[in-house]
């Protein structure tokens, strides 16, 4: 009885347990639709989304992959260009040390050149000087030789032509007295 008397109060009452076959349809029937509608809407939604956040990744991975190979060739010019540069100054170096060198070498020639010619000339004007006063003590010697000849003498050796000769010929005797007694030396 309490058996019967069970099924006779679930058929009362029902029970907050166990849902009604109808809402168990009801259910499954919005379950079904709702499966559907995510299967046929929301699902490839994802399914795009997921496949552009993929190649987003993988195309974001071959750029990065692709920069990096593109700053190694990059920083492999640039070396390259550092020793092409390096070496370039070493011979621009060695090269305005050779200038240097040959201009340094062209002044000096020049110099000595300027010398040579500045002792040359010095020696034209002590030639020309000594000839000069060569000259003048000759001179002044047969003005003085005459003077003392005419006091030896005693008569006048005023005529220009016997005093050249008188004196031209002391002169000679002083040459020849002179080279005689240089040679002597």
């Amino acid at each position: 009885m309490l058996y019967t008397s069970m099924i006779l109060a679930q058929e009362e009452e029902p029970s907050p347990v166990v849902p009604h076959l109808s809402e168990v349809i009801l259910g499954l029937v919005a379950f079904l639709i709702l499966l559907w509608l995510l299967k046929k809407y929301a699902a490839p939604r994802f399914e795009k989304l997921y496949e552009e956040r993929t190649s987003k990744i993988e195309g974001g991975m071959e750029r990065a992959e692709k920069a990096q190979a593109e700053a190694e060739q990059a920083l492999e010019q640039y070396k390259a260009q550092l020793a092409e540069a390096r070496t370039e100054a070493a011979k621009i170096r060695d090269d305005a040390r050779l200038e240097a060198e040959q201009i340094k070498e062209e002044l000096r020639a020049e110099a000595q050149e300027e010398a040579r010619r500045i002792v040359a000339q010095g020696e034209a004007q002590l030639q020309a000087q000594r000839a000069q006063i060569t000259t003048e003590l000759r001179g002044e010697l047969g003005r003085n030789a005459i003077e003392l000849a005419s006091r030896i003498v005693g008569e006048s050796l005023e005529d220009e032509a016997r005093r050249r000769g008188t004196v031209d010929r002391f002169l000679a005797e002083l040459d020849a007295s002179g080279n005689g007694a240089g040679a002597r030396k």
